[in-house]
């Protein structure tokens, strides 16, 4: 009963073969309404091809069927069986094309071959209109063969009809052989273009789809980049106005007019990095890290030097920047802080260097850093290697923690103001 089992299983997936097909052409006669009224390409391409488009060129068979059942043909019990074991295995071989596991199958190979064999002893035993069998067979095969074997396939079939159309049919035989090579050549140029379209379909379907996630990720960065820092300054100040109130007001509204300034200037860049136009001033960055710095206790020392810089080298520095000071201000304990911007022709060199404790402890898993499983240095990481830079964080030579940051210039992009002076962030 395992054949049983085995054809009721076959049934079932043509059933549902046949029910994808149909959903499929619903799904497209659908869109082409709607391309005849908004005149726009179609979303939809149409159902795959399947076995089914190939079904009814059996129809080419039906001559030899009448033949059958009007008794023209001798030995009608061979030939019906012949006829039976023909659409068996063409139905079978045609619908195992359009996957290509079973396509590229020995079995199905086989089924072909088996196929081939079966055409032979039929147009070789009958001739007529049997002969057509080989057109039918040319299709089978150029749904099967693709590739350098196609050329081959279609010659050798087309020679073999030929050869047994002529000994059956006479000069009859060069519209065998010609109806194979076609039928052989049409049906693998149709199915393969097919293919190549579904596959450039699905190719840019997934090239939009990996932009929507790249579009994505850098707009996590920047919000990362923008509120981390941001967010850090405004408590750090926060808690700086809480100790100073009950001693010192005036200082203490200081310290409140400078979370206001940093509340303003966090919403203005936050509506330009949701536009996609936010561009960074390392000058701002600097004066503000220095401000976060000595809000926290800690003593920032900057220098910069160097030729001026082009607009996205200053942003990739200041978010370097922005997020040195964050870790050192959040998780360092330390007393000084230096920042130095090398400039040269070729090079720019960051380096954000803190007396503190060096590495963050583990019993704090959101303060890790590169290399640790930190995520805005391992961001900021990505984008450097984007733009040909590089960057490292780790301990210090002494002590501390160091993150250095490198970016190529490039000449064409620098802006043409006169050279920066070496100074120190100057107090608020």
């Amino acid at each position: 009963m395992s054949w049983l089992r085995r054809v009721s299983c076959q049934m079932s997936a043509w059933q549902e073969s046949r029910t994808e097909w149909k959903a499929d052409r619903d799904a497209f006669v659908v869109d082409q309404k709607a391309v005849r009224k908004t005149g726009k390409l179609p979303e939809h391409l149409g159902p795959p091809p399947s076995g089914f488009a190939l079904l009814p060129w059996l129809l080419m068979g039906m001559g030899a069927f009448s033949n059958l059942f009007q008794g023209k043909t001798p030995n009608p019990w061979i030939g019906g069986i012949g006829l039976l074991v023909f659409n068996s295995l063409y139905i079978h071989v045609v619908f195992r094309a359009f996957t290509k596991e079973a396509r590229e199958a020995r079995s199905t190979r086989g089924a072909l071959i088996a196929l081939g064999i079966v055409t032979c002893l039929l147009g070789g035993l009958y001739g007529g209109s049997w002969l057509l069998f080989f057109p039918l067979l040319g299709l089978a095969a150029g749904a099967i063969v693709r590739g350098r074997w196609l050329g081959r396939t279609g010659i050798g079939l087309s020679a073999l009809a030929g050869v047994v159309a002529g000994l059956r049919d006479g000069w009859g035989a060069v519209n065998v052989a010609y109806g194979t090579f076609l039928s052989t050549m049409v049906t693998a140029a149709i199915l393969s273009l097919s293919d190549a379209v579904r596959e450039l379909r699905a190719a840019r379907e997934e090239l939009a789809r990996q932009a929507v996630e790249k579009e994505r990720l850098r707009f996590s960065r920047d919000l990362h980049d923008l509120l981390g820092h941001t967010l850090s300054v405004i408590v750090v100040k926060s808690e700086a106005a809480r100790r100073l109130a009950p001693r010192d007001m005036d200082a203490a509204l200081v310290q409140v007019s400078d979370i206001e300034s940093v509340g303003r200037q966090a919403l203005t860049e936050i509506r330009e990095a949701v536009t996609g136009y936010r561009e960074g001033s390392l000058a701002a960055d600097l004066e503000r890290a220095g401000s976060a710095l000595r809000a926290a206790g800690i003593e920032p020392v900057v220098r910069q030097s160097g030729p001026p810089l082009a607009a996205q080298t200053e942003v990739l520095l200041g978010w370097v920047v922005r997020e040195a000071v964050t870790n050192a201000v959040r998780h360092s304990g330390a007393g000084r802080c230096e920042i130095t911007v090398d400039g040269s022709a070729e090079h720019v060199r960051l380096r954000v260097t803190d007396d503190g404790r060096g590495v963050p402890p583990p019993a704090a898993p959101e303060s890790a850093v590169p290399g640790i499983g930190g995520t805005g240095l391992k961001g900021l990481t990505e984008r450097l290697a984007a733009a040909g830079g590089s960057l490292e964080a780790g301990p210090g030579a002494r002590n501390g923690f160091t993150v250095a940051a490198e970016l190529p210039v490039d000449p064409g992009e620098r802006m043409s103001v006169p050279e920066l002076s070496t100074g120190r962030v100057p107090s608020r």
